[in-house]
């Protein structure tokens, strides 16, 4: 009889939840199973301890309907900072402004696509004139936002107090800008300018003194990672969300204490996205005893089964 625990067979039964189902890899233990098992128990001990999460939120994850997952995160408490690519939020707020992504759209070839004026992400599909709302909305919000706080004909703002500000005028619910301004949790977006949303602030700049300040959103995220007791941390993806996230913590003589990765990135090509987490010990960014994992797989299969599973364990300890 080995001393070691066995690698138990998973067994499916009719109507389990998707907790069961994760409670069922975490007896298999292995393999990708048994890593999206592990990420269910460190988010889990996350919100348990009253850690603060922040949630890197890179790739197409709003284009390919992961946006209604992030809405209830925010509002069930169960994200404390966003730190997102510009494309997320400028997705993100087409749909707000009445667009939509669409799928099943039958295409010869790209060029055939750009004719019909309709832009391809993988197999999700946006059409020019969901563009169209966003920048006749979008204009009309930093219109009213300048008039209301410029000063002297200037208006210097951070990413995060931009982006809350344009939550102010959303009305539409399942909207993470808007979710994110109700509930008190800031945006934080680095490469602003690495978006339609950044360009539509250029063009409203063309006409107006608006300067983006990307240092007091470092000043935000560095007092926010300074004032929490434990800090732990989920990235989809990786790129600059992760970095950003991550250099929180080299200010400060605390580490993250909690990290989990979803990503379809590998680490030997030398790039961030991929990049194991243990490396950033190395770095002073995660505390050597660090609860962490990365899953590598495709993150609109994780991200949901991750998420599902934590509400359902957090609804029973909060009975």
């Amino acid at each position: 009889m080995s001393k070691f625990p066995p690698v138990k067979a998973v067994k499916l039964t009719d109507e389990m939840s998707v907790d069961e189902l994760i409670t069922e890899l975490s007896a298999s233990g292995v393999f990708g199973a048994g890593k999206l098992a592990k990420a269910v128990q460190i988010y889990t001990d996350m919100l348990k301890d009253n850690s603060k999460v922040f949630l890197g939120f890179s790739g197409a994850m709003v284009p390919s309907g992961m946006k209604k997952i992030v809405c209830d995160m925010i509002s069930d408490g169960m994200i404390d900072v966003l730190v997102s690519t510009g494309a997320n939020i400028t997705h993100d707020l087409i749909e707000a402004f009445g667009g939509s992504h669409l799928r099943d759209i039958p295409y010869e070839s790209d060029e055939d696509l750009r004719e019909k004026k309709i832009d391809r992400i993988l197999d999700a599909f946006v059409e020019d004139t969901s563009f169209g709302l966003l920048e006749t909305n979008i204009q009309r919000i930093l219109t009213d936002i300048f008039a209301k706080q410029a000063t002297d004909g200037t208006l210097i703002i951070s990413t995060s107090e931009l982006i809350d500000e344009i939550g102010s005028y959303i009305t539409f619910n399942d909207s993470i800008v808007r979710v994110a301004h109700e509930n008190k949790v800031p945006i934080i977006v680095p490469a602003y300018a690495d978006s339609i949303l950044g360009l539509q602030t250029w063009l409203f700049g063309q006409r107006n003194r608006l300067i983006i300040d990307p240092m007091a959103d470092l000043t935000l995220i560095q007092d926010i990672f300074v004032e929490a007791d434990s800090a732990g941390t989920i990235f989809i993806g990786g790129g600059v969300p992760k970095n950003y996230i991550f250099q929180s913590s080299l200010m400060s003589s605390k580490n993250f204490t909690r990290a989990i990765q979803l990503t379809m990135d590998r680490p030997e090509p030398g790039g961030l996205s991929g990049a194991t987490l243990s490396e950033a010990i190395s770095w002073g960014k995660v505390d050597f005893k660090a609860g962490m994992v990365t899953v590598v797989s495709d993150a609109t299969i994780t991200f949901p089964m991750l998420v599902a599973a934590v509400r359902a364990r957090k609804s029973q300890w909060q009975k």
